[in-house]
């Protein structure tokens, strides 16, 4: 009995697992039928021409399309014209490719569904398609496990990287490529805040990631990011809209497709978002459409910029587009006959012409495909088999390179590669071309000109913006429906004419003067706009420690002030929660140490005029010039001979007496009167410098600061001060100054009374801060104190705003315009410089030689000149002496040494006097050594004289020393006079 109950329950058990199995295989039978049925039925494209070769080889392709709109009949026809074209120019090819066509609905799983039926039913051996980036992730992971190439001409997001999935091709421009064009466009109109708006898919999050991060490289910053759904509705779209119409920013970069984007401009323009002030930046998925575009859409997209895919103008382009215009047409009947071409088109027919090129190339190849080499079969995707061709069919298809319909057509890691962009503008019922975006030159408005960097103006042609204005947008302006700006001011005592608040009891009302207030009054003037102001102050007392700028700054963040106004220094941790402007005071920190007189004067005062390398310089030009008088004087002039000793004294008297009175000697040669003319008129400068100089220092008060540098000062000890609350502190602590060492004050008068008690007494030996603080304490107390530069800056004062403020720009322009005019004088001369205060703090510097290297450069040619000549005309009058060949070259010198030691008794000076040659002459001989011999015939006009023979043997017991010379009216002519050696 119990055994036939357990046959009972064990063929029950068998039945209820057989049920189980049937349950489940209808299920997957049901989900198969619910997949394969949300596809259309597959077809048979017409364009796979087989004519030509009766024996080619089939290899089948598919294609996936979204759904049975225009975009998906335009790239069909496409497509099979470019198989006709293409086998018809090729009737022997041995390959012919028949497409197979899916439309997956314009879903994921739709597309999957097909990709999947393509490849364990048909066995394709490439896909093209699908047209979303959002169904090209699913067909892709299955084209990489089957090895079958998925190559999309409309799949464009960033998100699809090709690098990462091997057997994707995009056969079109990555999204990516075209964020630098917008960037230029951004600096070009010099627009420094923009929003994003965007789908939330794969197509429309691709974009953001680079193009955020082009707009961080440049300087813009993205106020906000709009997300619209792919499903948003026009209620949902419109209230996105208004929600930005609140904002400041009006700049947008529009990354939609198609449909969205219509509805999008629609909404736009219902809300008043296309007047005047608004700028429209829509990226090639709305440009590349404009055309097909309804006119009701286009008449709310006026004014609106555009980024397009460039296709070059060929005849064959337009060749083919009358040709497909015709076609479409005739296989579209229930379609609008508007429909126009673009650049997706075309690139689906050069897709097709480079598949049929690869699949050519491998007509050898096998192109079976062979079962999964995976045990595991935990899924039915594991049993995919694989297609043997497919990795040559990708390398053939990769480097495939053409010039195709829509330009040069060839892959770069995968994808199109394009450097070139057409910017166009909607004008009426087209987008007008206004010019070029290229990598090399940026924006131009032609492709044969080179775009101008450093020009201030794009170089575009001209725009029509939204509200049909020609001026271009600012892009940004005070929120509809906004307050006035709230400017944040501190305020402390002791620094008014700096900030100054006051508040009235009555009203409540906070009034701010000061330095600060008047140049932020004056530079919001500059503004080409107005901006209603509402100020509050922050409470900044150093004596209680209530409140610091840094506070304040904080308070600034946290609240949403609108800026902060007063004297607050531009620092590097500040710029975390606030962006400044440029600054509109000097920068930087001074040390102020009190002044005293230098009455170092003492015996050797006198020589501190000159230094000491101009008193040696001037001393050697004295030597020097005595030596040149001398060599130009001693033959002519009797005031220049007599002993060695007296001749030196004679001309080194000579020289250096110029400097004080008339010379008792009398210079008679011209080249000894022109040095001395120069010579004086160098002495004179010199010395006329020396008096000043040295009146100076006798006679005016030398200033001169108690200390110089900071790090001496920290070394000995000594207290230094800084102001209550500065960031001073900080930077002192960081020097090695203790807090012992350190004294803080909180007004100028506690300063004075610090610096004049000094560091010994109680008081600092120097205080530390920025420059206008210390440059209003000067000109209180400028005859006490002084500053010295140290190493050390700052930014110097300049006005807050919130982080990526709009205001920033215009603000900083506005103030290097002020800076630039005498405006900003006049208000510091009303709150700084409240009096004319000069003072001399540095000493009367000595003269060095490097002040008169040009007198002395110009006295020392003339002597060298002088000398020339002296030595020519000395040598022209002694040729007949050193042109001998016969005598050696040291005779010639001492004969020549010894003439030149006596008179020149030819010079008229002799002449006139009648002076002869003197025993009385007492300047170094030589002992005869020589004979003089007579060649000439005697002079008529001497006595008669005896022969030759005589006069020798006269001559051989005559010393040239003696002085007897014959009478110089019968000397025989020099001409005719030699010397013999003895």
């Amino acid at each position: 009995m119990l055994g036939k109950r357990k046959v009972q329950l064990s063929s029950k058990m068998n039945e209820r697992s057989l049920m189980a199995t049937r349950c489940h295989r209808l299920f997957c039978l049901l989900f198969t039928y619910v997949l394969i049925s949300s596809s259309s039925v597959t077809k048979l494209a017409a364009g796979s021409n087989t004519k030509g070769n009766s024996s080619a080889v089939h290899v089948d392709v598919g294609v996936i399309f979204g759904r049975e709109d225009w975009v998906g009949r335009m790239g069909l026809t496409c497509m099979q014209m470019a198989l006709s074209d293409f086998y018809a120019s090729h009737p022997h090819y041995n390959t012919r490719i028949r497409l197979h066509v899916r439309y997956s609905g314009q879903g994921a799983v739709g597309a999957a569904a097909a990709a999947l039926y393509f490849i364990e039913k048909v066995k394709v051996k490439a896909i093209v398609g699908p047209m979303t980036s959002t169904e090209a992730r699913f067909v892709i992971d299955l084209g990489a496990k089957a090895q079958v190439p998925i190559i999309s001409y409309s799949a464009t997001s960033p998100l699809l990287s090709c690098a990462q999935l091997p057997y994707f091709i995009r056969a079109a421009q990555n999204d990516s490529s075209q964020v630098l064009a917008i960037g230029a466009l951004m600096q070009a109109f010099g627009w420094h805040e923009v929003v994003p708006i965007y789908t939330k898919n794969e197509y429309g999050e691709g974009i953001i990631l680079d193009l955020t991060y082009m707009m961080q490289q440049i300087n813009i910053r993205i106020s906000y990011r709009s997300v619209i759904s792919p499903f948003a509705n026009d209620d949902q779209i419109l209230e996105e809209l208004l929600k930005l119409k609140t904002m400041q920013t009006r700049v947008f970069v529009v990354h939609v497709l198609p449909n969205i984007g219509s509805r999008l401009f629609s909404n736009a323009k219902d809300a008043g978002m296309m007047g005047e002030g608004y700028v429209w930046i829509v990226t090639n998925g709305i440009s590349n459409f404009l055309d097909s575009l309804d006119h009701s859409v286009i008449e709310s997209m006026q004014g609106v910029l555009g980024v397009k895919t460039y296709v070059p103008k060929t005849k064959k382009l337009d060749s083919f587009s009358n040709r497909w215009k015709v076609k479409f047409q005739e296989d579209n009947l229930d379609l609008p006959k508007n429909a126009l071409l673009n650049v997706l088109g075309l690139w689906a027919y050069d897709t097709t012409s480079a598949l049929a090129r690869a699949v050519e190339e491998l007509s050898d190849a096998n192109f079976a495909f062979v079962g999964a080499n995976n045990s595991s079969h935990l899924t039915d995707l594991d049993n995919i088999k694989i297609s043997k061709a497919g990795p040559e069919l990708l390398r053939a298809i990769s480097s495939t390179r053409f010039k195709g319909l829509s330009g040069e057509f060839n892959f770069v890691d995968g994808q199109l590669q394009s450097s070139t962009y057409q910017i166009i503008n909607v004008i009426g019922h087209v987008g007008k071309e206004i010019g070029f975006w290229t990598l090399e030159n940026g924006l131009t408005r032609d492709l044969n000109i080179v775009s101008q960097p450093n020009s201030l103006k794009p170089n575009l042609h001209a725009i029509v913006w939204p509200g049909n204005v020609s001026s271009t947008p600012r892009g940004w302006v005070i929120p509809t429906g906004g307050k006035e700006l709230r400017i944040l001011v501190p305020r402390r005592p002791g620094f008014e004419e700096f900030v100054n608040v006051t508040q009235n009891s009555t009203t409540n009302a906070t009034n701010v003067t000061g330095y600060c207030i008047d140049v932020f009054d004056k530079v919001m003037a500059r503004l080409p706009y107005n901006i209603s102001l509402t100020y509050f102050f922050f409470e900044v007392n150093n004596l209680t420690g209530s409140g610091s700028y840094d506070d304040m700054g904080y308070q600034f963040y946290r609240q949403k002030y609108d800026a902060i106004v007063g004297d607050v220094t531009i620092r590097a941790n500040r710029f975390r929660y606030v962006d400044f402007t440029q600054p509109y005071t000097l920068s930087g920190l001074v040390m102020v140490v009190p002044v005293k007189d230098d009455n170092n004067k003492n015996a050797w005062t006198f020589l501190k005029p000159l230094t000491s390398d101009l008193w040696v310089t001037a001393l050697c030009f004295f030597v020097f010039i005595a030596f040149v008088v001398w060599i130009l004087e001693h033959r002519i002039n009797e005031e220049f001979r007599g002993p060695p000793l007296h001749q030196a004294g004679t001309s080194l008297y000579y020289s250096f007496s110029v400097m004080v009175f008339a010379q008792r000697e009398n210079i008679v040669s011209n080249l000894g009167r022109f040095v001395m003319v120069v010579w004086v008129f160098v002495v004179l400068i010199l010395t006329q410098s020396y008096t000043a100089s040295l009146t100076s220092m006798l006679t005016v008060q030398q200033l001169r600061p108690s200390a110089t540098d900071l790090n001496e000062l920290v070394r000995k000890g000594e207290y230094i001060g800084y102001q209550s609350g500065s960031f001073v502190e900080g930077l002192l602590h960081g020097l090695g100054v203790s807090d012992s060492k350190l004294r803080a004050y909180n007004n100028f008068r506690q300063l004075d009374e610090l610096l004049s008690n000094g560091s010994s007494n109680g008081g600092i030996a120097a205080a530390v801060d920025e420059i206008p603080y210390m440059n209003l304490f000067l000109y209180n107390h400028c005859s006490k104190y002084t500053t010295i530069q140290i190493p050390y800056g700052t930014g110097g004062f300049g006005y807050a705003f919130p982080l990526g403020s709009p205001l920033l720009h215009d603000v900083s322009k506005a103030i290097m315009d002020l800076m630039e005019g005498d405006e900003i004088s006049a208000i510091e001369k009303k709150w700084i410089v409240k009096k004319n205060c000069s003072l001399n703090t540095s000493s009367v510097a000595s003269l060095g030689s490097e002040s008169f290297w040009g007198l002395f450069l110009i006295v020392g040619i003339a002597s060298v000149l002088a000398l020339i000549a002296s030595t020519v005309m000395f040598l022209y009058k002694q040729k007949n002496i050193w042109m001998r060949a016969d005598t050696s070259l040291w005779t010639k010198i001492q004969v020549l040494a010894n003439i030149f030691d006596h008179r020149d008794t030819e010079f008229h000076t002799f002449k006139k006097t009648g002076q002869q040659w003197s025993s009385h002459d007492n300047s170094p001989s030589i002992q005869t050594h020589f004979d003089v011999v007579v060649d000439t015939e005697p002079n008529t006009d001497c006595p008669p004289s005896p022969s030759a023979h005589a006069v020798n043997a006269e001559r051989n017991s005559m010393s040239l020393s003696d002085g007897v010379s014959p009478s110089p009216d019968c000397r025989p002519p020099r001409s005719n006079m030699h010397v013999e050696h003895q």
